[in-house]
């Protein structure tokens, strides 16, 4: 009737340490798994100095092209509407905190 309140005390799994070797075998199989599973091969650069891998990623991935796209910047020479309301606004404040100020 009251199984549940001994389900902690069952044997524990033991925790399986891996060695170096075990570690970077598994990591370099997974790396060529996800890269085998792109559409498009990345370009793949191996610096012997600093012994650093890199790649030359494309700019989106299939995963990435199924978002939303990004919204465009608003280019910096351009008016917006309603930018002289708000400077004659602006300017029609100014020149109230001057009066107010001078009586």
């Amino acid at each position: 009737m009251f199984k549940f309140l001994k389900f902690g005390r069952g044997s524990k799994s033991k925790v399986v340490i891996e060695t170096q070797r075990q570690t970077f075998e598994r990591l370099v199989g997974e790396l060529n798994e996800a890269i085998a599973a792109l559409p498009d091969m990345p370009a793949v650069t191996v610096n012997p100095v600093t012994n650093e891998i890199s790649f030359a990623l494309p700019d989106t991935f299939p995963d990435e092209a199924l978002a939303l796209p990004a919204p465009e910047p608003e280019p910096e020479g351009e008016v917006v509407e309603g930018a002289e309301a708000v400077e004659e606004s602006t300017e029609a404040k100014v020149v109230e905190d001057k009066n107010a100020t001078a009586a």
